[in-house]
């Protein structure tokens, strides 16, 4: 680990190396390199206005791991940037402002990417709060399109975890400044220089470049609304914070601002129920009219012509309508019902228009679930949308703004395979559907392979994963690990927290299913657990998923007290009287490998015979709430997930029927 001292020797010859270099290329020759464009092109040739800078204008992505403070910070930035009329209106908007969606305030994190704007002593700096977790990877792939820089936030005390390693490499190789904020800088174990250098370690790990690792650190309290540039001696505002945006990021760059050079790369959609459907974008270069004549181009697609009905800009937490946007901006427009994100907003005036920029390019998803009708017998009883052309057009439609999602077809008609970045990024799209009134039947879920053609090995998705748990539950998360093919990475103590244990192991995805409950049980709730995609490796052995086998029901029926005192001594179980079941519905956990079927719709013989036990009654177990994302990571691979607007019920795929005789 570097000291700080060393951290500034480093710095000195970065310095030292980055001068030498400058003397070598001389300064007629220099060229100007779009990352965007993804082409070089010198100055005095290209005949454009070069380097044509906005210098009132900032675009940065707020970045960060989950759970270290980021939206918390962004509402500190909003609150003293009079973006809320009084006291009364920044009350009613509450805490955590850009996490609007119900999904986002209940499981406490960032699903979507969104888009913001506040002016600031003159200067506008647009603000995009981004996803924290891997799963949501091409939330952050795309907002950072629109940025020409980046706060990292980073916890006081924990410092730079897996997932801040993710995001931090995607906007290091696209040769953005990084800003460092060390947030929660008031809880009493912080250690700023610890996570400082520790920031920096990161940085050189990932190869930023000179510019790059000699970044600046801002310490704040989003709770507090407090920032410095010591950590000793904050001030009582986000003064310091702004000031070093506008000192450290750069304004926007761009090659040319004539009107017929008009490029902005599409990277988020949205929609309005009078405007229809809008894409929201930065203008790369030249600029944009309401009302003009424009086109969609695509490198692998025809041009797609139209006419824009409606231009804005971002004003504090909404858009204001514009006539015209130069490049720098981030705009959002309407008239283009055939806007898909990757495309290329050009203008279409005669036969001269600019050449598509290079579309979004994401990481290819590592997990697949196959989603359609729900065909059980106590379907359709609640649902408002329950066919397979309905749940095909939803599926479809999702991904108009969700870059990261594959669907195709699949042999079924009433079924569809659907693949994303892992099992939380699809449990929120089955979330999503089921409040929106979808009935659904889900399988497990199951990672993607792919042959490697230079060995002709086949090869899965790996993960990171670091494990903080007390030490007296470390042996129980090895074990775990050991038997899903997992290897020892690394392993120590906190260096916050002595009574902590860190456990760092590289796993196969599919080890990592459904291993987050068994582990969270096995330390009694205390495990934090972070991962991340690593790499695509060569197949590991065949692995144990579940060691205990399931309950199923006996019969069709209502499930009854008397049922259930008999069925809870062979398991535990998930439901209790009065809930309607079915034949091979799961309705508990069997205590011993293997299924066993169970009659909870059991009822007590009525006879005239009295017994001296007559009266005496078993208690019945308070049965296990199964959430969705619990009853994804239960199934089995010849299990499948029945989804409704208020119920979830687990059977036997009746398809797999002749599988479940024998081994799992």
């Amino acid at each position: 680990m570097f000291t700080s001292l060393q951290r500034f020797a480093t710095l000195g010859a970065v310095f030292l190396s980055s001068t030498a270099d400058a003397f070598v290329v001389p300064s007629a020759a220099r060229a100007i390199t779009s990352p965007r464009l993804g082409s070089t092109a010198v100055a005095e040739e290209a005949g454009v206005d070069s380097n044509v800078s906005t210098g009132d204008l900032r675009n940065i992505a707020v970045i960060a791991h989950v759970d270290h403070g980021k939206t918390t910070l962004v509402d500190a930035l909003l609150r003293q940037t009079n973006v809320f009329r009084d006291t009364q209106q920044a009350d009613e908007a509450g805490e955590r402002v850009m996490d609007n969606e119900d999904q986002e305030r209940e499981r406490g994190i960032t699903i979507l990417a969104k888009n913001l704007a506040v002016m600031r002593d003159g200067v506008k700096i647009n603000i995009m709060d981004t996803p924290g977790h891997a799963d949501f990877g091409g939330e952050v792939e795309r907002v950072l399109n629109m940025c020409d820089g980046v706060l990292l936030v980073v916890d006081s005390v924990e410092g730079p975890k897996p997932q801040t390693r993710f995001v931090l490499d995607k906007a290091l190789k696209r040769g953005m400044k990084v800003l460092v904020v060390v947030n929660k800088i008031d809880r009493p174990a912080a250690r700023p220089d610890y996570v400082v250098d520790k920031v920096f370690d990161l940085m050189m790990e990932l190869g930023a470049s000179d510019e790059q690792i000699d970044f600046t650190t801002v310490f704040a309290s989003g709770l507090q609304g407090t920032s410095g540039l010591d950590p000793d001696n904050l001030e009582e505002d986000m003064k310091p914070l702004f000031d070093a945006v506008k000192e450290h990021i750069d304004a926007p760059k761009v090659e040319s601002t004539a009107s017929e050079n008009l490029q902005c790369l599409v990277s988020n959609i949205d929609y309005d129920q009078f405007k229809g459907k809008m894409g929201i974008a930065r203008v790369t270069n030249g600029s944009v009219k309401n009302g003009q004549a424009v086109a969609l181009a695509h490198p692998d697609k025809p041009k797609k012509t139209g006419r824009l009905t409606s231009l804005y800009v971002f004003d504090n937490l909404g858009k204001k309508e514009v006539e015209e946007a130069s490049a720098g901006e981030i705009i959002m427009f309407s008239g283009l019902d055939d806007v898909e994100i990757g495309d290329t907003l050009v203008t279409n005036v005669g036969d001269v228009v600019a050449d598509p920029l290079p579309p979004i390019a994401v990481e290819q998803p590592t997990v697949r679930m196959t989603i359609g009708v729900n065909k059980s017998p106590l379907a359709g009883r609640e649902g408002k949308f329950l066919t397979s052309r309905m749940i095909r057009d939803r599926l479809f439609k999702e991904l108009d703004r969700n870059v990261a999602l594959q669907v195709e077809e699949t042999d079924s008609a009433d079924k569809y395979a659907v693949s994303g970045r892992g099992q939380l990024h699809l449990t929120v799209l089955i979330e999503t559907m089921r409040r929106e009134g979808f009935e659904l039947e889900v399988g497990p879920p199951v990672v993607i392979y792919k042959l490697n053609e230079e060995t002709g090995k086949e090869e899965e998705p790996y993960e990171m994963v670091e494990v903080r748990v007390p030490e007296e539950y470390s042996g129980s998360v090895i074990d775990l690990f050991n038997t899903r093919n997992g290897e020892l990475q690394d392993m120590g103590i906190d260096d916050g927290d002595g009574s902590m244990s860190v456990v760092k192991y590289l796993i196969p995805t599919r080890g990592m299913l459904g291993l987050r409950s068994e582990m969270l049980t096995a330390t009694r709730g205390t495990a934090i657990i972070d991962s991340v995609f690593d790499s695509y490796r060569e197949k590991a052995a065949d692995m144990q998923s579940r060691d205990k086998g399931s309950l199923l029901a006996f019969e069709d029926g209502t499930i009854t007290s008397f049922g259930l005192e008999n069925a809870q001594d062979r398991g535990k179980l998930f439901v209790k009287p009065g809930d309607e079941t079915y034949k091979n519905m799961i309705v508990g956990i069997h205590q011993r490998p293997g299924d066993l079927a169970v009659n909870v719709c059991k009822t007590k013989q009525l006879t005239n015979m009295r017994s001296a036990t007559k009266g005496i009654t078993v208690g019945i177990t308070a049965p296990i709430e199964m959430s969705l994302d619990a009853s994804i990571e239960y199934l089995a691979a010849d299990e499948i997930l029945e989804v409704t607007p208020s119920v979830f019920r687990m059977a036997k795929n009746p398809d797999m029927a002749q599988k479940r005789k024998g081994k799992k």
